[in-house]
């Protein structure tokens, strides 16, 4: 009986590598066809209007805003062509999750200068708050921990903000490098999860390269929002954060179903490479509705944030308001 049963499998079910590009064309009905030549224009139409995007941005707005700006709309279009690539070369899928992870760690840090950039930069940054205090008990790290001090706004401050989150913008793309090396040597599988395969050490690792880089994001934006609600900041940073969900936990989370067999098993696809598809395809999707959208939000033009002098004035009559009722009552 077991006989039986081994026999009626597809032996390219059993198969830990994808299939070849030509297995794949060989393979595809109509439906197939439709379904990625659509997924490829959108890819495309994603990579184009990312390029009619930073060619904008660049002639009209200034520096170091527009470098900030164009590496952010570009994460969509980048993730979005990397699974195209990967969808119609399957065993081009490590390569191109690599290639998205890097420029999206990147785009981790380039989105906290964005944010300093919207208050005049640096300097504009600290005048403005100097009076205020950053509240670190904020996710992902600590945001169970409301008992954690503030930490005073300075130049110490800003600079370990930014070194925490540059950290993943230099450390990805080097354990990057060193994934493929130990690839073409034989010692990094990306289907390998026992103890002794590297996929089990670099992960853990990059997750919590990752968590500490995102956390001085989610302090300064949590500072600022309603400072930068005139500039759509909140619509933005969504944006960001659904980058971010799409290409990392939903990856997660597909892959994962892949490894326990959830996902059954289509040939000339095995359930792993089925998944990466599965991801593939959806992020194609996804990445082209967040590329619309993020087109609108960076090619608004916004008024400009209120001078300091009456930022701080503002604040003062606030503060006056609100001891002024205390008093009262």
């Amino acid at each position: 009986m077991e006989h039986n049963n081994n026999e009626s499998i597809d032996p390219r079910c059993l198969l830990q590598q994808p299939p070849l590009a030509a297995d794949i064309l060989k393979e595809l009905d109509a439906y197939g066809v439709a379904l990625y030549a659509i997924l490829t224009i959108m890819a495309s139409l994603s990579m184009l209007v990312f390029i009619d995007g930073a060619i904008y941005v660049y002639r009209k707005v200034e520096y170091p805003k527009k470098t900030a700006i164009i590496w952010i709309n570009g994460a969509a279009p980048v993730i979005a062509t990397m699974c195209c690539l990967g969808m119609w070369i399957p065993r081009a899928t490590m390569f191109a999750d690599m290639t998205s992870g890097s420029y999206f760690s990147i785009v981790v840090y380039q989105f906290l200068l964005l944010l300093i950039a919207e208050c005049g930069g640096d300097e504009g940054f600290l005048r403005r708050f100097r009076n205020t205090r950053l509240k670190i008990s904020t996710g992902p790290c600590c945001c169970c921990c409301p008992c954690l001090p503030t930490a005073p706004i300075t130049w110490r401050t800003l600079f370990l903000l930014k070194l925490t989150s540059f950290q993943f913008a230099l450390m990805k793309p080097v354990l990057t490098i060193i994934s493929i090396v130990l690839w073409t040597n034989g010692n990094f599988d990306p289907s390998d999860y026992g103890i002794t395969g590297a996929v089990v050490w670099i992960g853990p690792l990059l997750g919590v390269l990752t968590i500490l880089a995102l956390w001085p994001g989610v302090m300064t934006f949590m500072h600022l929002y309603k400072t930068l609600s005139s500039q759509n900041i909140i619509p933005k940073y969504a944006m960001y954060q659904l980058v971010l969900i799409f290409s990392q936990l939903q990856t997660v989370i597909i892959n994962v179903l892949a490894l326990n067999g959830v996902i059954g098993c289509s040939p000339p696809h095995s359930p792993q490479a089925r998944g990466f598809l599965m991801c593939q395809q959806l992020l194609i999707l996804e990445m082209f509705i967040i590329t619309m959208v993020t087109r609108g939000l960076y090619r608004h033009t916004y008024k400009p944030l209120l001078p300091e002098d009456e930022y701080d004035s503002d604040n003062v009559n606030t503060k006056l308001n609100v001891h002024s009722e205390h008093g009262e009552a």
